[in-house]
């Protein structure tokens, strides 16, 4: 299974990216994907996923302001980010991993999903 995101990129604050993440090799079509971000110096955080029934999840601090979709046909997610900030600076990771493991905020995908290289965020003030 291969995960590979594209869309990074530099911005200034307030602006707009969209992160892609296609995957291939699996043909699971009951899955749960997402982001994870991770900035220099601080552990990993959930930023958003959703699931293959459409149950989505936020991190209180992107809510209102990313959006996360699916293209289950292309097996294929994405991140809408809006209102970027500089504290939105991270390495973004998109992961899939089996429908039944995908529990909002407590999801891991270190147990057993699969991940990408990541993809560079930077928001300059």
């Amino acid at each position: 299974v291969q995960l590979v995101e594209s869309g990074g990129g530099s911005v200034e604050s307030g602006g707009s990216l969209r992160l892609s993440c296609a995957a291939s090799g699996w043909t699971v079509v009951t899955t749960c994907m997402g982001w994870f971000r991770q900035a220099p110096g601080k552990g990993r955080e959930g930023v958003a996923n959703v699931a293959s029934n459409g149950a989505t999840f936020y991190a209180a601090s992107v809510k209102g302001r990313f959006t996360i979709s699916q293209d289950n046909a292309k097996n294929s997610q994405y991140l809408e980010m809006n209102s970027l900030k500089p504290e939105d600076t991270a390495k973004y990771y998109c992961a899939e991993d089996l429908l039944k493991y995908c529990s909002g905020g407590s999801w891991d995908p270190s147990r057993g999903g699969y991940w990408g290289q990541g993809t560079q965020v930077t928001v300059s003030s």
